[in-house]
């Protein structure tokens, strides 16, 4: 028997964007599914309705790979698929394997021979370094800096130069509650002259995606606390 496909199916960003966030194909793809493995079950189980799912969840087999269940191995994820079933994969926002754990069930997919499908929807990297109005042919994600302060400016200013030096956007993201304090750090630590973009609350109706220099962000500092939101720098 062939195996199944591995379907990444990308989540909504914001609780207000679900009609931004699917495309009919996804929707046709949810309903011939009935088995998936997810980040967040609470959150799957909301977008799966959202999105236009006709088939009654309690028919759904749904595999928890949350923080606290990526321990015990990954066999038990693969029976469906090694069996022959389409099994979905979704990250608790945006799309899976991308600044995600799903690229452990992805890559493992593809060592066991699995077809891997990615479907369309919002990714907040892309996004943001589409709003940006910098180089997006060279640019570098970094997920989160070090929280501790003498690394993270070092960092800071690493990133600065990469950035000055070979002309590569540098991307990277905070845990909300601590978004202000990075503002601070980035906003000292940087030249005037070197540009930052700061994208939040992506696809949300209070989305805010604004580029200037460095300097022109001092005179006025947004507040991002408990705003989910990605930093860009960049040295033309």
């Amino acid at each position: 028997m062939p195996n199944g496909t591995l379907y990444l199916i990308p989540v909504p960003l914001a609780d207000d964007a679900a009609a931004k966030s699917f495309t009919p194909y996804l929707t046709d793809t949810i309903n011939s599914i009935k088995e998936y493995i997810v980040e967040n079950e609470k959150t799957a189980r909301k977008f799966l309705k959202q999105a236009g799912l006709k088939t009654p969840q309690s028919e759904l087999l749904i595999h928890d790979y949350g923080k606290h269940n990526r321990d015990s191995g990954l066999k038990d994820f693969f029976k469906g698929l090694l069996a022959g079933n389409d099994v979905g994969l979704m990250s608790e926002a945006g799309c899976p394997g991308i600044a995600d754990p799903g690229a452990d069930i992805v890559a493992e997919a593809h060592r066991k021979g699995i077809t891997v499908v990615p479907l369309v929807g919002p990714s907040s990297i892309l996004l943001a370094l589409m709003a940006s109005g910098f180089n997006g042919q060279s640019f570098t994600f970094h997920g989160y800096l070090p929280i501790d302060k003498a690394d993270r400016t070092r960092r800071i200013k690493e990133l600065e130069n990469a950035a000055e030096r070979h002309k590569q956007t540098q991307l990277f993201i905070e845990t909300p509650f601590r978004n202000d304090s990075m503002l601070q750090e980035v906003l000292k630590t940087c030249k005037p002259n070197t540009r930052l973009c700061i994208a939040c609350d992506i696809t949300a109706p209070t989305e805010f995606i604004k580029t200037q220099t460095i300097a022109a962000w001092q005179k006025q500092v947004p507040d991002l606390r408990k705003r989910p939101a990605i930093f860009l720098l960049f040295h033309a």
